[in-house]
This record gives C-alpha cells, structure tokens and sequence, in this order.
C-alpha cells in the first residue's frame, strides 16, 4: 500500500480550515492577522496535545473520557504544591505533574486490560473518582493566583522567537509524535490493535500492554497539559477544563481518527483541533455565545463518525494485512 505524504481527509480538512478563515476574514480582517493566528494556535494548543493523546487510544479501540479530570486533579495538585513549595524548580513541578497523569492513565489502563472492563465504563468511573479526589484535597477551595509564584505562572507565557513556551511544547509534542506514530514499533503495534486485535495477536503483538500505553500516554500529556492549563490561566478549581473532553474527542473524529479503531493520523488529530479552536476563537468575533461551542463539538462528532464509518473499516484491514504480511 503507497504511503500518501497528504492524505485525502487531512487535505479536505486544511482546505475546510481556509474556507473558514477565509470567510471570517471577509467580514472582520483583523481575525487572519499572524498575532492573531498565533494567539488562537496558543490557545488551541492544550487542545492539540491532548487530542494526540486521545488518538493513540481510539485507535487502539479504546477511549478516554477521564483526560480533562486528569488534567484537573493533575493541575490541581502541582498548584497546591506551588503553594506549599513556592520554590521547587518549574521542571520538578512539570515532571511530577507528568508522572501524576501517567499513574492516572495507568489506573485506566490496568483495569481495561487485567480485568477486561470496557473502556468507556472505565473512563467514566475513573472521571468521577478524579474529581472527587480534587474536592477531597482542595476542600472545595480554589487556588488563585495571588497565591502561585511568579515561576509558576510564568512559564507557558514565556515568549521564545514570538510564540509563547505553551505553543512550543505543543508543536514538540506534534514532532515526537509524528515520529513515534511512524517509526517506531508502537506506532505500527497501535495501528495494528485497532485494525484487527485478533490478528495482531498472531503477529507477536500484546493488545492489552499496547492498550495499556495508549492510556499511560494520553494520561501523562494530561498531566502535563493540567500543569500549563492552571499556569497560563492562574487558577485552580474542582470544575476546571469541565467537558473538556468532549471537545478532545471531537478533535480526534474530526480529524479522522476512526472510533472503530484503526484509522488516522497525527496530522488529522492537530487538524482536528485546530478546527475547534478557530470556530471557538470566532464565534466572539461572530457574536455567537461560546457556549454553543458544545453543541458544535457534538454535532461535529456525529457527522465525521458517520463520515468515517463508511471507509474506515477498510482501511483498517489493510494496516493490519501489512503488519501481518511483515511478520
């Protein structure tokens, strides 16, 4: 099978993309300036690194409904530290917020894959406890930002060569898994789990430890993004990013990651999410209420489901054909 350097969806999305720019620029120009384009890439970009995360799970069969409680617990644990500690080193609070997250994903994972618990009853369990346990260790208290040091908040607003340090470890995030999807040995193995479990089995391939890193993988970029989520918007609070995850799952089946598994591509998923953020970052400019960016995530969701639900099964047979033609 060729391997397409512009894959079909991604090009029709792009092209999706620019339409819309296109036609919010028609009416208020100053929206496609390149400080403006920069600021919403900047506030799209938790997005973008959760959506990654999200993809390697979906397309392992999976899904994970508990990443935005993860964000939260994970965010609100390093504030709380912050408060406790103003001067532990941004990098320690950085690692044990990845290392929170992953535990979290963790968690998901073992109990999808030692005790066959489907995915989504898992998440949705997993996403109450979450937030449970930030009540429990906040009591129910925010942390503001009077009270978070100026390293803390500082850090993701940080501008490097015009784009702020949140923006940056977003497009890195994109780099390792553009690379990690492609070229390494569990990129096929997840590709292969969602394209035919069964099968994979015979090529030497364990489906529930490649299950299991998906959820370690999409657990620590929550931890991480819960980290730059409370820096950037100096607050922590029970309900922080609530729904978030709707929004996350949207990105990935508007970017053509097949809920059936399988199917897509980290270019999709960045696609995906950058489409959110431009709709969500115009609908002010539009006199639209942002709330109805939920109702255009759901709607979203319906619609590139049923898009995909009529080629993804194919497509899915044939990565798994190849892995098992290599073996």
């Amino acid at each position: 099978m060729p391997f397409k350097l512009i894959p079909m969806r991604e090009t029709i999305l792009a092209g999706a993309i620019v339409v819309l720019l296109a036609l919010i620029a028609s009416r208020f120009p100053g929206f496609v300036a390149p400080s403006n384009l920069a600021n919403v890439f900047n506030d799209t970009a938790p997005l973008i690194i959760l959506a990654l995360g999200q993809m390697v799970v979906i397309l392992t069969r999976c899904i994970d409904l508990s990443v935005a409680a993860n964000l939260a617990l994970s965010g609100m644990a390093v504030a709380m530290l912050n408060v406790a500690m103003p001067g532990l080193p941004i990098p320690i609070i950085i690692a044990i917020a990845v290392m929170l997250g992953a535990a979290m994903g963790a968690i998901n994972g073992i109990l999808v894959w030692k005790l066959s618990i489907p995915p989504i009853v898992v998440t949705l369990g997993t996403m109450t406890i979450f937030r449970g346990i930030i009540f429990l260790i906040s009591d129910g208290k925010w942390v503001n930002s009077h009270e978070m040091s100026a390293a803390f908040t500082g850090f993701s607003r940080t501008e490097i060569l015009g784009l702020p340090v949140l923006s940056w470890i977003a497009i890195a995030t994109i780099a390792v898994f553009g690379v990690m999807m492609s070229r390494t040995p569990l990129g096929r193995s997840v590709f292969a789990v969602g394209g035919n479990p069964h099968a994979a089995v015979y090529t030497g391939i364990n489906v529930g430890k490649t299950q299991f890193l998906a959820f370690v993988i999409s657990g620590a970029l929550a931890g991480l993004t819960g980290y730059l989520w409370v820096a950037r918007y100096a607050v922590a609070y029970v309900d922080i990013a609530g729904g978030f995850e709707l929004e996350v799952v949207a990105a990935c089946v508007i970017g053509g990651i097949s809920i059936a598994g399988g199917v897509g591509s980290v270019g999709g998923a960045v696609l995906g999410a950058i489409f959110l953020g431009v709709v969500k970052n115009a609908l002010p400019v539009v006199n639209i209420s942002p709330f109805w960016q939920l109702a255009i995530s759901g709607s979203a969701i319906l619609i590139a489901v049923a898009f995909n639900a009529k080629g993804g099964g194919k497509k899915g047979r044939i990565i798994l054909k190849t892995a098992e033609v290599s073996s």
